[in-house]
């Protein structure tokens, strides 16, 4: 009797491990890279990059700036919750994360971070080195809190997320001299900018990651601060700056048809997760959407200190960051995107 009953629950593990398996469910999401994913990990550090000020957060849970760079949530929270994980990504860096948030994933990102050298130096964030070490942290804290064995199955197959690029050609190719000094033109600097990522997420790889999410950049040349800032009226969006970051994304993506077919990427999975399409159509189609506001943020503008009155009017929240609205607009497609490529 005991026999058949252990036969009975044998296959019933079975079953369900791979009906989820087949559904591509994920047991974490891990967040590396820019102010897209950053959940509050600048709280503590020394640097003007600040989202635990207001006006962020007035979306947010009792309205309260967290260190998100927004309104509400920002990607990595969302997309935490498309895949069915939670709702909300805690940074690693805030003073307590608990045993089960360990277990589901945190974030490492850092508001004004970028894989350059000089990006996050230049604005006193968290560099590549420091996320990957902060990782390390993490899967030793995962080990004391799961065993071994289960920590490196978390981190197996959880979702690497990688926003990288967008302070890079935004703030250190066009916002400095740096990269001119450096006699970079936009064809190289794109190309060491995809190595430079590539790089970063073989450090990742090297502790046990195994699927990548790889997100391209926004189009920059469309943020509110570009249209006024990187030479575009305030009508139409910065051409040359969407090239530069569209010549970075197509490295971007053929990168990942290409790593997970490298030995130095053995096991490795990679999903390119296409941010420059899917919100330029939100831009493009905003009243579709429910926009009324494509070109402006809703606050922190030189023309709008004080916050619009209903921020999911606005495709941009602040001079540089999407509203949470056109987040969750975006995402629908784009977690689908990451199911079915890391599946």
């Amino acid at each position: 009797m005991c026999s058949k009953i252990t036969l009975v629950l044998a296959l019933f593990s079975i079953y369900f491990l791979s009906t989820d398996a087949a559904n591509g469910s994920f047991p974490a999401l891990l967040a590396f890279g820019d102010s897209i994913l950053d959940t509050g990990n600048n709280n503590f550090l020394l640097t003007l990059m600040k989202g635990n000020v207001w006006p962020y957060g007035r979306s947010f849970n009792m309205r309260m700036p967290t260190g998100r760079f927004g309104n509400g949530r920002v990607f990595s929270d969302i997309v935490a919750e498309g895949l069915g994980i939670k709702k909300i990504l805690p940074a690693y860096r805030k003073l307590f994360v608990s045993p089960s948030d360990l277990r589901t994933g945190v974030c490492f990102a850092s508001g004004g971070a970028g894989v350059d050298p000089v990006t996050s130096k230049l604005l006193r964030v968290l560099t590549p080195r420091d996320q990957v070490n902060d990782f390390k942290g993490y899967i030793r804290k995962l080990k004391a809190t799961a065993g071994p064995s289960k920590a490196k199955e978390i981190v197996a197959n959880a979702v690497i997320l990688v926003s990288q690029g967008n302070n890079d050609i935004g703030i250190s190719y066009f916002g400095t001299p740096s990269a001119t000094f450096r006699g970079l033109t936009p064809a190289r600097y794109t190309t060491k900018l995809a190595g430079w990522n590539k790089q970063f997420m073989k450090e990742l790889y090297d502790q046990g990651a195994r699927k990548f999410a790889v997100m391209g950049v926004i189009p920059l040349g469309c943020l509110p601060m570009s249209r006024i800032f990187l030479g575009g009226f305030v009508i139409w969006c910065n051409f040359f700056a969407n090239r530069v970051a569209e010549q970075y994304n197509g490295k971007l993506r053929s990168g990942t048809k290409s790593w997970g077919r490298e030995s130095g990427f053995s096991g490795a999975k990679f999903v390119y997760v296409d941010m420059f399409n899917t919100l330029m159509d939100v831009i493009k189609n905003h009243r579709r959407y429910g926009f009324t506001n494509e070109k402006n943020g809703c606050c922190c503008m030189i023309t709008a200190i004080v916050p619009c009155p209903n921020p999911d009017k606005y495709v941009f929240y602040d001079f540089v960051h999407p509203s949470e609205k056109a987040y969750k607009t975006i995402s629908k497609k784009l977690v689908q995107d990451i199911k079915n490529g890391l599946a």
